[in-house]
């Protein structure tokens, strides 16, 4: 890797606070490649032999049964998949592909888990990082077991409006089959929820969404910090 690379790779909240040489250690077994756009990165049931971290881009984490197939999240730069297999030297429970052009880091297993035994710093960084990981599991089960489908998308949609400022006009940042996958939804189910949304102000054109009445919606969806808040 170039220095540049290496620097903002040391920048990430994994390695911040770990020991120069053991990070030089694990860096020299890592590989950063550039991937296009819906590539597969692993599959589910193949046991884990690199621990990723994104860069750049997005990587959708899905899995299969049964002819179907679920979006089970989007990691995106400075996110890690799939921490938990690698530590435990275990199988993948989801798969992962590239949502768009992506930079990924690729650290080998056995590497990650002897710096794990080695570098407290880093063991601690990996426990966060793994803490993290299980609320986000939380909030996303509770979004979809207390909520309805309508319910789901309006409180989503709030989200997005704050992610882009607040100023009620934004982009989707995925399509709207993966929307509807990440809100355990069909795509007819998601154009059926967006036209129950109509009255509540939401206009959707393609991936372009305007909220003219950001209070009406907030009444429907009522936002609650222990689901949608990332921080919490």
């Amino acid at each position: 890797m170039r220095a540049d690379e290496l620097a903002n790779v040391r920048g990430l909240q994994l390695f911040r606070d770990m020991d120069d040489a053991r990070f030089a250690d694990l860096m020299r077994a890592a590989y950063l490649q550039t991937f296009p756009p819906h590539v597969q990165l692993i599959q589910e049931g193949d046991r884990a032999d690199f621990l990723f971290i994104v860069t750049e881009g997005c990587v959708e984490l899905f899995a299969a049964w049964n002819g179907h197939e679920i979006t089970m999240m989007m990691v995106e730069p400075g996110g890690t998949f799939i921490l938990a297999a690698v530590l435990k030297d275990a199988v993948h429970l989801m798969s992962a592909r590239t949502a768009v052009k992506s930079r990924i880091l690729m650290i080998p297993a056995e590497a990650v888990r002897g710096a794990f035994e080695r570098d407290d710093a880093f063991s601690r960084s990996i426990v966060l990082e793994l803490a993290d990981c299980y609320r986000g599991m939380v909030k996303a089960q509770k979004d979809l077991k207390l909520r309805s489908g309508v319910e789901r998308l309006a409180a989503r949609l709030l989200r997005y409006d704050r992610e882009h400022g607040g100023t009620g006009t934004f982009s989707l940042p995925h399509d709207k089959r993966t929307l509807a996958a990440l809100l355990g939804m069909t795509p007819e189910n998601l154009s059926r929820a967006f036209a129950t949304l109509r009255p509540y102000g939401v206009e959707a054109d393609g991936p372009n969404v305007v909220l003219s009445s950001v209070a009406d919606l907030q009444r429907l969806a009522k936002p609650n910090p222990l689901i949608d808040d990332k921080a919490v």
